[in-house]
């Protein structure tokens, strides 16, 4: 995925230039989203935003997917970066450039499914003995019914400069989505003032981004860090606030096919400087085997600041049965 345009934070000239086109846009959406979709015999939870780019979503969803563990709860998403047509259940041995590398990190939570119709995911879920479906993304995607639609923020950036794509990040209009959602859930701290634009009785969920214990094996350690995520620097400020000591951060695309030669690069960068190479673990699945026993793999979780809000949430999904919200 290419990098923002940086004027996607603040309305400026070319944001309002653009404006034009992003009436189109949101019109098309809108008129997508009026189809009527699916409606499974299960809940259905989706994970969603309304900006393009890394807000969380797949980081929530991990962590759904674990609280919902005993439910048979099976996860769904399009399979972003991979090379597989139609509905495909992600194999534990399937290659990231068939399948994506979000989807091996979701498979690791849950039985997933990747494919652009999640109608079709869905069943084929639904024939496999799930119980809840859990959708990573798919707020914009009309052909399954939801029980319950998570928008999800990235605190740091927020709403960006407000305006719809071509013209800002967003998918579509603020109040247009946040209608068709039951609650929020807003990762970090408020920077941008985002919740102001959001229906007062929308409940709000808070949480932060904690890193894994394998951070600790970093403290006062040299690091050449790299992340192929849409923040890279969401990677690399814990590092440093957790006393690792980064001698290089190398940041790549989201969803970034590394080369040879760079990989080749980043290890001789780790061996000259005398340091550990560290990534995620979304850039780790992407890795060959070869260069991944090379690599230290800090990953990220969610620490709640009420964690009885998102389990009482859930419990009322499940409780409630398939019955389509939204």
């Amino acid at each position: 995925m290419p990098q923002a345009p940086s004027f996607w934070s603040h309305d400026g000239m070319l944001a309002r230039v653009l404006s034009p086109l992003s009436a189109i846009g949101s019109a098309l959406t809108a008129r997508r989203m009026a189809r009527p979709g699916w409606i499974a015999p299960v809940p259905v939870i989706c994970c969603g935003n309304v900006t393009v780019g890394g807000a969380g979503k797949t980081t929530l969803v991990i962590d759904l997917a674990r609280r919902l563990s005993g439910r048979s709860v099976h996860i769904l998403l399009r399979g972003y970066g991979g090379a597989s047509k139609g509905t495909r259940r992600v194999m534990p041995d399937d290659p990231a450039s068939l399948v994506g590398d979000e989807a091996l990190l979701l498979a690791r939570a849950a039985p997933a499914w990747i494919g652009a119709d999640r109608a079709a995911s869905g069943r084929a879920a639904v024939e496999a003995g799930a119980k809840v479906l859990l959708m990573d993304d798919g707020l914009q995607n009309p052909t399954l019914a939801k029980t319950l639609s998570i928008m999800v923020i990235d605190g740091r950036t927020g709403f960006g400069n407000g305006r719809v794509l071509p013209a800002g990040p967003l998918r579509e209009p603020v109040a247009s989505a946040a209608a068709r959602c039951q609650a929020v859930v807003l990762i970090g701290p408020d920077t941008t003032d985002a919740l102001r634009h959001l229906p007062p009785h929308l409940p709000v969920l808070l949480a932060d981004l904690k890193q894994d214990e394998s951070i600790s094996t970093l403290i006062g350690r040299k690091v050449v860090a790299f992340a192929g995520i849409a923040l890279p620097e969401k990677f690399f400020t814990p590092l440093r606030a957790a006393g690792a000591i980064l001698v290089a951060a190398r940041p790549f695309p989201d969803h970034h096919a590394f080369t040879d030669r760079e990989l080749a690069a980043l290890v001789n960068e780790a061996r000259v400087a005398d340091a550990l190479l560290v990534t995620t673990p979304k850039d780790a699945v992407r890795l060959p085997p070869a260069i991944r026993t090379l690599v230290t793999v800090v990953g990220v979780g969610l620490e709640w600041q009420a964690q009885s809000e998102i389990e009482r949430l859930l419990d009322s999904v499940i409780a409630g049965g398939p019955s389509g919200l939204c």
